[in-house]
């Protein structure tokens, strides 16, 4: 069993994402919605840019964690608020960073905290993943 102490940090990693990611994103979840890859109507509905889809967001940030933890560790609860959206740039494309901390733990479990940015501004808060152990 795998041991968990609070404020160890249990992955970090930085996703850049593109226009094409979000084509392809919504070709796999099927959310066609154009505020996630065309300008105008992103731009016309009151948006700063293109924006990424929440929930790609949110899969990043659980994916994270789930690749470093150990095979026989299991989601029992994931939870976030959204609170800024994600522009991605035409060119440059937007980077999401995840950093996941031990929040809490005790024997039969453990809290993960993340922290998930984008251009330095937080996207999402009280995002937090429980496992068994």
């Amino acid at each position: 069993m795998a041991e968990y102490t609070v404020g160890d940090i249990v992955a970090e990693r930085t996703v850049h994402l593109t226009r094409e990611s979000l084509v392809r994103y919504a070709g796999a979840s099927g959310d066609f919605n154009p505020i996630h890859y065309r300008d105008d109507v992103a731009e016309a509905v009151g948006l700063p840019g293109v924006l990424a889809h929440g929930m790609l967001t949110m899969g990043l940030a659980s994916s994270t964690v789930l690749a470093a933890l150990p095979a026989d560790v299991r989601v029992i609860d994931y939870g976030v608020r959204f609170t800024k959206p994600v522009v991605v740039d035409p060119e440059h494309g937007a980077d999401v960073h995840v950093l996941a901390k031990v929040g809490a733990a005790d024997e039969t479990s453990a809290r993960i905290d993340l922290t998930v940015k984008a251009a330095e501004t937080t996207v999402l808060a009280k995002a937090q993943l429980r496992v068994a152990l």
